[in-house]
């Protein structure tokens, strides 16, 4: 029988009141493995109402004080860093390895944020006036909410809740409804860490969980990460509601790839960036961009790679990549591979018709290969978000860079070449949010922020790091002058410093 899941709210497990659920499948053999309650809009402003109930004390409480919890916090995540990864894989689909590799990068926000005592540091001038002295300070909005993927259903939190948290604001988290029990386990352990009632409440919940927030007068600000549709939707409905947001959508992630380049580096980087975690990834290589001859000297190594990925289970050690995370992600990635066959592209390894043995109801798709693919077919314009890898081919650097440039996405992108004049000159003119140097998947260290361009960001802040500090704070500016030097007498004209 399934399990079923709850919310966390005031600091405890929470049942669903709703009366409404949505199955939560294992995707390796195709079978339900929980239920889970989705919230009603009241269930949405219980949780709001603890965090608001929170905040001024937690607001209160000092940044070293708060850091102190987040070190202990770390160090809880750390010892949980396995069981984290299973839960991922058991919901989600991919390999061990790669889902502790997404705790690893989760718990890097938190490691960055016990130094939140220096990030909210403000500026001090003294004598901006005679005897005037003016000086800055970072303060918390309030009730913070976000609103994650299934693909990083602990990772993408932790570039929310620990920097909005960590500057004094209490938290409200809506999973994805596809995996929800590690975002669960992250707020139980945040709860032992020290961390108070209200500071983090998870709810889950579909549009009507996801509209309660967007539009709750109790929250202040508004974090998403997920595909471009929603993205501006959230935006909009957020801002309209007077609401701070920023809003991650989709991606087509462009590798170019050089004559010159190395080209077993170059197959090795795509591998990994095209297949690992099935493609699932805002920042998957889902396109190759060849230029001239590197067409056919990257297509010789990377066929057959690609036809011998080994595929399987979370549980099997030696799985490269596992299984798309629902049945209906399958059918929509494997739709999208029949349509580039009509379309005219070269399917050069087709990984449609996969059945692992002891797994035929899993929703596994072999690894999927097109050649000569042209920027006017689906398969080139649209996110696939599966392990479908398109390459086109350019007869000239600055071909392939237009390619790049005129896309409508612009989240993340990479060259491969030993021509340190070609990968400048592609860093400073790409029109690109995050850009890789031989290297497949920039995303940025955790004390760097994260963030793309064009309709990949709805929005002015990037996540975590300094920027996401300063989402997640308001500035205020202190001009001060004690009574000794104050001249008497009322003036009727606009202040000067004098």
């Amino acid at each position: 029988m399934a399990k079923e899941l709850t919310h966390y709210i005031h600091g405890r497990h929470v049942s669903g009141k709703s009366g409404r659920f949505s199955d939560v499948f294992n995707p390796a053999i195709g079978e339900l493995s929980a239920r889970l309650p989705l919230a009603s809009r009241a269930e949405v402003d219980a949780a709001v109402q603890s965090a608001k109930k929170a905040f001024p004390g937690w607001a209160k409480t000092t940044p070293l004080s708060r850091a102190r919890v987040m070190f202990k916090y770390k160090e809880l995540l750390e010892k949980n860093r396995d069981k984290l990864a299973a839960l991922i894989g058991s919901e989600h689909g991919k390999v061990l390895a790669d889902a502790t590799g997404e705790v690893t990068r989760g718990i890097e926000v938190v490691e960055f944020v016990c130094g939140i005592p220096h990030l909210l540091k403000g500026e001090f001038t003294e004598n901006v006036g005679t005897n005037v002295d003016s000086f800055s300070m970072r303060q918390p909005l309030g009730v913070c909410a976000g609103i994650t993927p299934f693909n990083f259903p602990a990772m993408v939190p932790m570039w929310m809740y620990p920097v909005a948290i960590a500057c004094g604001n209490t938290f409200v988290l809506k999973p994805s409804e596809r995996d929800p029990s590690a975002p669960l386990l992250v707020a139980e352990l945040f709860r032992e860490a020290g961390g108070p009632e209200g500071v983090l409440n998870v709810v889950n919940g579909d549009k009507e969980a996801v509209d309660a927030i967007l539009t709750h007068p109790d929250v202040d600000a508004v974090s998403f990460v997920g595909s471009t549709p929603i993205a501006e939707y959230v935006y909009h409905t957020a801002t309209a509601h007077n609401k701070r947001v920023q809003a991650l959508g989709g991606a087509k992630n462009h590798m170019i790839v050089l004559p010159d380049a190395d080209m077993d580096q170059a197959t090795d980087a795509l591998m990994g960036a095209a297949y690992g975690s099935a493609g699932e990834r805002c920042m998957a290589i889902s396109v190759a961009v060849t230029v001239g001859t590197a067409g056919d000297a990257l297509m010789e190594k990377l066929a057959p790679r690609v036809r011998n990925l080994k595929i399987g289970p979370y549980t099997d050690p030696e799985a490269e990549m596992g299984p798309l995370v629902t049945k209906q992600a399958y059918e929509r990635v494997k739709g999208y591979v029949d349509t580039g066959v009509k379309e005219g592209a070269k399917l050069v390894v087709d990984g449609r018709g996969l059945k692992l043995q002891g797994y035929e109801n899993g929703y596994f798709l072999g690894g999927c290969l097109f050649d000569d693919v042209k920027p006017e077919m689906k398969i080139y314009k649209d996110e696939i978000f599966g392990p479908v890898l398109s390459v086109v081919r350019s007869k000239t650097y600055e071909d392939a860079l237009e390619l790049v440039n005129n896309h409508e996405f612009g989240n993340g992108t990479a060259i491969f070449t030993r021509d340190g004049d070609a990968a400048r000159d592609f860093a400073t003119r790409c029109k690109i949010g995050m850009v890789g140097v031989n290297v497949p998947i920039p995303v940025p260290m955790a004390f760097h922020s994260f963030g793309g361009w064009k309709r990949s960001l709805f929005g002015d802040h990037y996540m975590h790091g300094s920027e996401g500090v300063r989402f997640y704070t308001r500035l205020k500016t202190i001009t001060s002058r004690w009574p000794t030097g104050i001249r008497s007498g009322a003036e009727f004209i606009m202040p000067t410093m004098r």
